[in-house]
Order: structure tokens, then sequence, then C-alpha cells
């Protein structure tokens, strides 16, 4: 199966449980890689048969910049969503990490899989 893909989408959130993160943005760290069929869109070299990542990347932005939850698990599973509602998107896996989460690590996060009509 084909796929694309949006690296390292930094935007900025409130997430988490803790009382200061509920007070202001923090970074979050988005990756998405979308399983589609390309073979329509590498004929007609067309933009509306392709999987529009650009318009992708600013609805995931403005959801997760908006969204105030609680988890990365439900943060992930929103854009799962938002990504299975895409034109010929069949499947997804985000990727959502809070960088400066846990001292003396890198970034911690949840991943997800979805297909469409799960």
């Amino acid at each position: 199966m084909d796929s694309i893909f949006i690296e390292d989408l930094l935007v900025r959130g409130i997430i988490g449980t803790e009382p200061e993160e509920r007070k202001k943005s923090q970074d979050i760290l988005i990756n998405i890689v979308v399983y589609t069929d390309t073979g329509r869109a590498a004929e007609t070299d067309a933009l509306e048969d392709c999987v529009d990542y650009r318009g992708l990347a600013r609805k995931v932005q403005a959801h997760a910049e908006s969204a105030n939850r609680f988890t990365v698990e439900a943060l992930a599973n929103d854009i799962a969503r938002i990504c299975l509602a895409e034109k010929g998107a069949l499947k997804v896996r985000v990727r959502v990490e809070k960088p400066a989460a846990v001292r003396f690590s890198r970034s911690v996060g949840a991943e997800v899989e979805r297909e469409r009509g799960q």
C-alpha cells in the first residue's frame, strides 16, 4: 500500500493532566502516515487525485492547538479521525509526542493505527 507522510509537525497546545500543564501551551510533535492508493495521482499528476498533505497539516495543527486534551492518546485518536476523513485515506498511523514531558527523556507519547470503518 502506498503512503504519504507528515513528519515532525511541531504545534503548540494545551495537553496534560497536571495543573501547570493546563495553564500554558507546550510543544507537541506530530507524525502522520496516511495509507492510500497513489496510482491515480501518479497517472494524472493532479492534486485533486492526491491526499492533500498541506491541507491535512493545517487541519491537524488547528485541532491540536485548540483541543485542550488531557492525554496524548486522545489527541492521537482525534488526529486519526481527521486523517481518515480525507478523500482516499484508507489507513493512518499517528504518533503524538510531548518532548519536554519527562526529565532525562527526549520525548514521550503515543502512537495509534486506525483504518477506515474502524
